[in-house]
């Protein structure tokens, strides 16, 4: 259960530079690192059609995101991820996960191929049973406080990988590039 939460986790921080947008707006490793935890006590339980809405809120910069399960291969499943930010701006994130071992295979930002990223420098430094309510309503869920050990920055996470799709985030806390970035939970759909 403590490895799949940290993997739960590690995905969808929010903490990278909104000016490149050749460059994921949030920290893929963190969902990485998510998916493959996950798979040490679990195999990914994905549906083609499975996503999650969330609002998104960079300090001056609301916008939302929308994740998806676009596609089944042979090989895994295609996430897609929508984000839409103030001022016109938008991103599309693709990540291609190894239906077996939960490794990214591939990640495509606006099309342009990318590194699959490194997401073996997250722990777990707080984990307990909690409630959070966002604007989708009031969920009993764990908290789960990360640190980053290359960056020395810390995030926050309360997941419900049971009853929401994908990764099971129903907020995120998160430093980013102009201070905190959240996550919250809008809607979800499991096929």
């Amino acid at each position: 259960m403590f490895t799949r939460i940290l993997g739960l986790l590690v995905m969808l921080s929010a903490t990278t530079a909104l000016g490149a947008l050749d460059k994921p707006i949030y920290d893929v490793s963190v969902f990485a690192k998510q998916v493959q935890t996950q798979m040490a006590t679990q195999a990914l339980n994905w549906k083609v059609g499975d996503s999650t809405d969330h609002n998104l809120n960079m300090g001056f910069l609301p916008g939302t995101m929308h994740s998806e399960v676009r596609e089944e291969t042979s090989n895994g499943f295609w996430i897609q991820q929508d984000v839409e930010l103030g001022f016109g701006q938008t991103q599309k994130i693709e990540v291609l996960f190894d239906k077996n071992t939960g490794q990214v295979l591939e990640v495509r930002v606006n099309g342009e191929k990318q590194s699959p990223p490194d997401a073996g420098n997250m722990e777990v430094v707080d984990m307990k049973e909690a409630s959070v309510t966002v604007p989708k309503g009031t969920f009993d869920c764990i908290y789960v406080k990360i640190r980053d050990t290359k960056k020395n920055e810390e995030s926050e996470a309360w997941i419900n990988p049971e009853l929401i799709p994908i990764n099971g985030l129903i907020k995120t806390i998160a430093p980013g590039p102009f201070g905190e970035v959240v996550l919250e939970l809008t809607d979800y759909r499991r096929m």
